[in-house]
Formats: structure tokens, C-alpha cells, sequence
């Protein structure tokens, strides 16, 4: 990869229906914002907001934070990203990831193994189904035989990896443009960063970070919130073990094991305010772009903000564009 540009971006799809977002899209291009990245998990899917932003807003980089290797087949998989990169020339990443045991096991009846081999084939696939060639090939975790892309993009789409600890993120290194990461402090990024670039032999690589934010002064009122959202997703298996690797463990032991007996209200009280301090952006608007600086000079070149009503009393777009660039 060339240079490594500090990007700046909003998660999409922004609160609303779909197709009330053109203005919104346009308002976030002028504020300086130059990415926007789609999830996917039980919303909208990852590619239509991204396909709405390419017809409408044309200053803005479209990513996915992320698409589940395991929910699309290969050849589907190839046609959707060859399809965005097809409409947005030069400004689609595509970001893929394992997901989690719940997301692809509970509410897709899809058997999660091999999450590190099914992302890493998926990738490797996509690569090889970039170059226009006719496919017949025993991935680790799939096979293909015979398939040939026929949608061919001016550019190619970088390819990004979601990396939770180490095997994972020295995968995206070694075998993509990039990292995405998220629920990791500033601090945290020196390590995971290292991981990424020890896989790519030190070479650039590009590092985006979903960060959750909420720009209130009303701590007491945030960490409450924020508390049910970190049992959420922490207690996700493949977060857990983020966690210990990131070395969290013998703080969050007390909501693990609460969790684990059934006690929900006893694992919300067991989450120390010092960790909803380092997993959420909060404070006044300024403490959070500080906090939001903190990530890219640690090593993040792209970010992706999202940012969560853990306040009542706070405006979602008054809050997404005094964190722009522009507001900085």
C-alpha cells in the first residue's frame, strides 16, 4: 500500500428511514467528514446503504464494518462487492469479518467453525475472483468450481479484515489492506496495531476503529447506560476473549461469571465505571474529539463514529457534526 491518509467517518445507516439520508449524506460531506461505513448484524443489510451513498453522495469513501464471511456464498459474495466497487469507482472498501457465534449460529442457523480459515478463504477467494479468471478451487473451508466473476469493476476494492486478538489481526496484515477494530481503549490500539503490522512485515496498513461516542457531561447518566451495552457485546464469547488478550480480563471476571449464573442485574453492577471510561467516548464535545485524537495518534488512520443515546438530552446530528472535522 502507498500512504496511509487520516480519514474521518460516520457509521451508517444514520437514524431514519433509508430514504430520508440524501441530505444528511450531503451535510456530512460539507462538515469533513470523507468515509462512511455500513454494519451489519440486525438492521439494514451492509451494501444498500452503501449503494444509496454512491447514487448520492459522491465526495464520500463507502466501507463495511462488517460483512460475516460466513452469511454469503462465494460467488454471491464476489457479485455484491464487485457490484459497490462497480458503482463507487475507487472508493469501496470492503470489510470482512467472522462475526460472532450469535450473529451467525443463533440467528442464521450457520455452524461458526474455522472462523480464522472461513475469513481468511473468503479473502483469498475474492482476490481471485478480482482477476477475472475462472475459479476451480479447494479453499481450507469452501470450494468453487467454475465460477467467473462478470462484473468488472474500474477498481479494485481494498479488502479489510475485523481482527479480534492476535491470530486475526496479524491475518490482516499478512493477507489484506487493513484492519478494523472496535470496543478497544486508545491505550489498546499500540497492541492490536502491533499485531497488524508485525502480520504485514511492517509494511502501511490501514487501521479503522468503530468508536462508540457520546458527547454528554452527564457521566453518571452515560456509564448507567453504557453498562447495558458493554454486557451486550462482551459477553459474546469472541469478545470475552478479546478482552483477556487485551489484558481487561480480571475486571470484567466479575460480569462474566454474574452473566454466566443467570444474574443480569448483578452483571451490570460488576462492570467498573473505569472500563465504560476506556470503551466509550463521552464527556463534553471537546473531551471527545481529544479522546477521538488519542485513537489516531496510537496508530487508527480512519475512524467510524457512532454515536449511541446513552443521554436522552442529546442531539444525535447536533452531536455527529460538532465532532466533524470542520468542528475541530
Amino acid at each position: 500500500m502507498g500512504e496511509i491518509v487520516k480519514r474521518a467517518g460516520v457509521t451508517i445507516p444514520l437514524p431514519g428511514h433509508l430514504h430520508s439520508h440524501k441530505d444528511r449524506l450531503h451535510q456530512l460531506a460539507d462538515a469533513g467528514y470523507t468515509d462512511l461505513w455500513s454494519a451489519e448484524s440486525d438492521g439494514s443489510d451492509g451494501f444498500t446503504p452503501l449503494a444509496l451513498a454512491a447514487a448520492w453522495e459522491p465526495r464520500l469513501r463507502l466501507g463495511t464494518a462488517i460483512i460475516p464471511a460466513y452469511t454469503r456464498g462465494p460467488a454471491c459474495m464476489a457479485q455484491s462487492v464487485a457490484s459497490m466497487a462497480d458503482a463507487a469507482p475507487g472508493r469501496f472498501a470492503i470489510g470482512l469479518g467472522s462475526s460472532s457465534n450469535v450473529i451467525i449460529e443463533k440467528w442464521n442457523d450457520i455452524p461458526f467453525v474455522e472462523p480464522y480459515r472461513k475469513t481468511r478463504d473468503m479473502v483469498r477467494f475474492l482476490k481471485d475472483a478480482f482477476t477475472g479468471e475462472k475459479i476451480v478451487k479447494e479453499y481450507d473451508t469452501f470450494k468453487v468450481n467454475g465460477f467467473r466473476l462478470g462484473v468488472r469493476p474500474e477498481v479494485k476494492p481494498e479488502i479489510l479484515v475485523a481482527g479480534l486478538r492476535e491470530g486475526m489481526l496479524k491475518m490482516a496484515g499478512r493477507e489484506s489492506d487493513g484492519a478494523i477494530i472496535n470496543w478497544l481503549s486508545p491505550d489498546d490500539v499500540r497492541k492490536v496495531v502491533g499485531a497488524v503490522h508485525e502480520g504485514s512485515g511492517g509494511e502501511p496498513r490501514e487501521i479503522v476503529a468503530r468508536l462508540f461516542v457520546c458527547p454528554s457531561e452527564n457521566a453518571e447518566v452515560v456509564r448507567e447506560a453504557a453498562k447495558f451495552l458493554i454486557a451486550a457485546y462482551l459477553n459474546v464469547e469472541v469478545y470475552a476473549k478479546f478482552h483477556e488478550w487485551l489484558g481487561r480480563g480480571p475486571r470484567l471476571q466479575g460480569m462474566w461469571d454474574a452473566w454466566q449464573a443467570g444474574d443480569r442485574k448483578a452483571a451490570l453492577a460488576a462492570i467498573p465505571d473505569s472500563v465504560v471510561d476506556e470503551l466509550v467516548v463521552h464527556g463534553s464535545l471537546a473531551q471527545c474529539r481529544e479522546t477521538i485524537e488519542r485513537y489516531y495518534a496510537n496508530g487508527v488512520t480512519t475512524t467510524s463514529l457512532t454515536v449511541v443515546p446513552l443521554d436522552p438530552a442529546i442531539s444525535y446530528w447536533d452531536s455527529i457534526i460538532g465532532l466533524s472535522p470542520s468542528a475541530s
